[in-house]
């Protein structure tokens, strides 16, 4: 089974992690528990915050992945993409990536200072690593909430492009990314 991309098309590989990453984004959001740091933390909320956390994690692990995977696999080259979009393209794809890793390090930073452990789904609950700052903690967390907002409006722009150029445009961007049949390449 081939697991690379073709000059047309995502391979499987990088096919799997984006679509995966975009279910445990959304998921991360919807089970975001919201209030005060005594709500977020209480028995109610313990379920969906802990999902939330082994979800943004997850978002980290694929993240990394995908760097690692794009590192040897070459993304598809799309002739018809004029070339002030492919530079807007790249700019969109570093910054989503940034966000990728500074919204779960947000958290896990924003958790620890404020003296809360990490939880993981699988894997139970891990102590702060750093000492106790309550107000940077908060600060943080703060932060944590601002950049989770720009990876959702980011990505919702990247969705809306990608839907633009395969409605109008009737190019290739998005079928790049969805799984097809290799005649379709």
């Amino acid at each position: 089974m081939r697991l690379a991309g073709t000059p047309a098309q995502y391979g499987p590989a990088m096919q799997s992690l984006h679509w995966l990453t975009v279910i445990l984004v959304v998921t991360a959001y919807v089970m975001a528990p919201e209030g005060s740091e005594q709500t977020i933390y209480s028995a109610a909320a313990d379920f969906d915050r802990r999902t939330h956390e082994t979800m943004g994690i997850g978002v980290f692990a694929l993240t990394a992945a995908r760097l690692g995977w794009r590192a040897l696999d070459s993304a598809p080259h799309l002739e018809e993409v004029k070339p002030w979009m492919r530079a807007a393209s790249r700019a969109v794809q570093a910054i989503l990536y940034a966000l990728l890793f500074a919204v779960p390090l947000t958290a896990v930073a924003g958790a620890w200072l404020a003296g809360h452990p990490l939880t993981i789904w699988g894997i139970g609950d891990i102590a702060p690593m750093v000492a106790e700052s309550r107000e940077l903690g908060k600060a943080i967390a703060d932060w944590h909430t601002t950049l989770c907002d720009a990876l959702l409006y980011l990505a919702g722009l990247h969705a809306a492009a990608a839907l633009y150029h395969h409605g109008f445009l009737k190019d290739r961007v998005l079928r790049s990314m969805i799984p097809l049949d290799s005649r379709d390449s």
